[in-house]
């Protein structure tokens, strides 16, 4: 491809990577970043063909939610490009309840707009769909560190997942599986509405497969993907 636009939230901005803390990090996306030592799409994509060189839209929007994708695609069409990569949903599921989660009904009605949008606007258009990342992983690698505790409690870090992350509670216990299986779900959806659409490749889960480290994470929100860890994105 000539030119890409990225779709999706902080995780595709890079959120928390840069120098200044609690900001977006564009030239750090997995997707379009220009730093070579994150291997982004991009970069590696201009290596086989430079026209593309300059031509790297970063159009995903922090703290974006699946309904917002619907607006990152029409200002894509605009973009007339040729790659398109969709990585978006972790919002729906870090809410601050469980019942504040999106529904999957809602989740795929959001989804299937956006798409049949990017679709109608962008035919020729290549379109590939990441999954969500396992969210609880996360609580997993982490719910023992005192610091990231600390500091989902501070910052009200998804706490649909995140609440009282120690605790051994059926409730808690309940309620920590009930996000993952709706993240579970979620990515069903998106491999369902993908495979609609002869131009667009899912990719069969392979990120919410994987086992990323607490080094993959940032230290300074013990959310968002590191550095180290939009290079594991890139590569994944």
């Amino acid at each position: 491809p000539n030119s890409m636009a990225p779709t999706g939230d902080s995780i595709t901005r890079a959120y928390n990577t840069g120098t200044l803390p609690f900001s977006d990090g564009p030239d750090n996306s997995w997707s379009t970043g220009t730093r070579t030592s994150v291997g982004s799409h991009y970069s590696r994509i201009s290596t086989a063909e430079p026209a593309i060189l300059g031509r790297n839209y970063n159009q995903a929007v922090t703290g974006a939610k699946m309904a917002g994708l619907w607006t990152q695609v029409q200002q894509v069409n605009d973009r007339d490009v040729a790659y398109v990569t969709i990585l978006i949903g972790a919002n729906d599921l870090c809410t601050r309840t469980v019942a504040g989660m999106t529904s999957v009904a809602d989740f795929r009605a959001q989804f299937e707009r956006a798409m049949a949008t990017l679709s109608a606007g962008s035919p020729r258009a290549r379109i590939y769909v990441v999954s969500i990342p396992d969210v609880y992983r996360l609580w997993v690698i982490l719910k023992d560190d005192l610091l990231a505790r600390f500091v989902w409690r501070t910052f009200d870090v998804c706490q649909s997942l995140l609440e009282r992350p120690r605790s051994t509670d059926a409730s808690d216990v309940t309620r920590r599986m009930t996000v993952r299986q709706r993240n579970i779900e979620f990515n069903v959806q998106l491999a369902e509405v993908c495979a609609l659409y002869i131009h667009c490749r899912f990719d069969q889960s392979a990120v919410f497969s994987d086992p990323f480290q607490p080094e993959d994470v940032s230290r300074r929100d013990y959310f968002h993907p590191s550095l180290r860890g939009q290079r594991r994105l890139a590569r994944v």
